[in-house]
């Protein structure tokens, strides 16, 4: 099982923003200090991301936010939807800065990718892996 861990810099308002644009569902909030979040676990379907906010400690010396390094980032986040273009017509709504709009894939699937508000990027798609054929050992 992997879990994929974002902070913020105002992560009560992604957290807002993250349920109303891909429909993630509160799990679990655990509040901080000066309306800050310490650990928040938020579910999409038999999925799950957890949530922080950007904050000076140890853990932080090994990130960088994107509006830090010019909004690039060394990875996304990919989440699989029954309808993507239910949760592109919601994340538009919500304000998501659409990167490559919504479109067939040839491998399967139909899917498009953005930004959130604080520069994360997420590709959101109905191509699901895990119902496939295909697959194989690592190399």
């Amino acid at each position: 099982m992997l879990i994929p861990c974002l902070r913020y810099r105002n992560a009560p308002a992604a957290i807002a923003w993250l349920c109303a644009a891909f429909g993630f569902e509160r799990r679990l909030v655990v509040p901080g200090p000066d309306d800050t979040v310490l650990h928040a676990q938020l579910t999409l379907g038999d999925g799950m991301i957890m949530v922080g906010s950007a904050r000076a400690d140890d853990y932080a010396d090994h990130f960088r936010q994107p509006d830090e390094i010019g909004g690039k980032t060394t990875q996304m986040v990919c989440v699989v939807v029954p309808d993507a273009d239910v949760v592109y017509s919601r994340a538009k709504a919500a304000g998501a800065v659409i990167t490559t709009e919504i479109h067939d894939q040839p491998y399967g699937g139909r899917g498009f990718a953005c930004v959130d508000p604080e520069g994360h990027h997420w590709y959101v798609g109905s191509y699901d892996p895990w119902a496939t054929a295909e697959g194989g050992e690592c190399a």
